[in-house]
């Protein structure tokens, strides 16, 4: 089974709300809530691919050095099998906004429950919640 690495973060406001993206109608679990970021292309480190993914999807800029580790989501999927490392950023330059059609939601932890999210995102929430 293929493996596929994605990155993700949990962009945290000054009230403590994290951004959360709807995966748009088109793509696999459309609907569906996560925190963003995208796949780590070849060649690139998961800090990279999370700087150039916020670019592109939000149209904010971070740096590696702005990017903590947190925790990562290591879920088997039907067609492959998911390894996600989820960083904490709350410093970035721009203001946040849907540059691939998305919906987005500052979200206080304690509501996560409250969207549908992706089974390998599930796990992540008790820790995140903890964590903040």
């Amino acid at each position: 089974m293929k493996t596929v690495l994605v990155s993700a973060v949990a962009l945290i406001d000054r009230d403590g709300r994290v951004l959360l993206a709807q995966r748009p109608k088109g793509k696999s679990m459309a609907g569906l809530w996560e925190f963003p970021g995208g796949k780590v292309e070849v060649g690139e480190t998961p800090e990279a691919a999370l700087v150039r993914e916020l670019h592109e999807e939000l149209g904010i800029e971070t740096w590696d050095s702005c990017l903590a580790p947190l925790t990562f989501a290591s879920h088997c999927y039907e067609e492959f099998h998911l390894l996600m490392p989820l960083f904490a950023c709350r410093k970035w330059s721009g203001i946040v906004q849907p540059k691939e059609g998305q919906n987005l939601k500052w979200v206080y932890p304690k509501n996560f429950l409250d969207y549908h999210m992706p089974p390998a995102d599930i796990p992540l929430i008790p820790i995140l919640r903890d964590w903040l």
